[in-house]
């Protein structure tokens, strides 16, 4: 059975007993109860992952593995008498979307330390050691001199990759104040690392 793409845009809430008699369908193996489902359910919860993991392409993937979940025998565990059907489902969603990114985030650094390991240098490799160690201990001191809100909006824009648009929307504050975070962070650790 071959999940359809997630479409782009949001759909309204359904009433919580349809939803959960349709999981107990999809509990039985039932594809027209599935189908119904995720017509009705898909688009809440791509947003929702799309939200948490911002690369469309890695959301559309996330949300398919939250229905082929359910499809594979997750929705036994669904009990109507802890909450409605959208909410466990949407916690489902919010549980793999952070997986996947903290399984990008590791595979990145895996790859990086792999990289670094297997570089060929033609240098001194002790004095260039030490030289690293000492460069990143003064900008972890730095980082550190941050408020917790400038350090997040850097780490969200510099190692992750995000424009500020995206550092907002990640954040849920306006464009103009992710910006404004992330110029005042860098301008305080320009200021730290001339000061050393």
């Amino acid at each position: 059975m071959s999940i359809p793409h997630p479409p782009n845009d949001r759909s309204a809430p359904r009433p919580p007993s349809e939803l959960a008699d349709l999981l107990s369908g999809v509990a039985g193996h039932d594809e027209e109860a599935f189908d119904e489902l995720y017509r009705q359910c898909s688009r809440r919860v791509y947003w929702l992952v799309h939200k948490v993991v911002v690369d469309p392409g890695m959301s559309a993937d996330t949300t398919q593995e939250v229905f082929l979940t359910l499809w594979q025998g997750g929705t036994a565990r669904y009990d109507p008498h802890k909450g409605s059907a959208m909410s466990w489902i949407l916690t489902i969603a919010h549980r793999k979307a952070v997986d996947k990114v903290r399984s990008e985030q590791a595979h990145r650094v895996r790859a990086l330390r792999w990289g670094i390991a297997n570089q060929d240098v033609d240098y001194d490799h002790v004095s260039e050691t030490v030289i690293t160690r000492n460069e990143a201990a003064t900008i972890t001191a730095c980082l550190d001199d941050l408020s917790a809100l400038q350090r997040e909006a850097i780490h969200l824009a510099y190692y992750t990759g995000l424009s500020y648009s995206d550092v907002a929307q990640h954040l849920g504050i306006p464009a103009a104040t992710a910006k404004t975070r992330i110029r005042d962070g860098i301008q305080r650790l320009r200021t730290c690392l001339q000061a050393i």
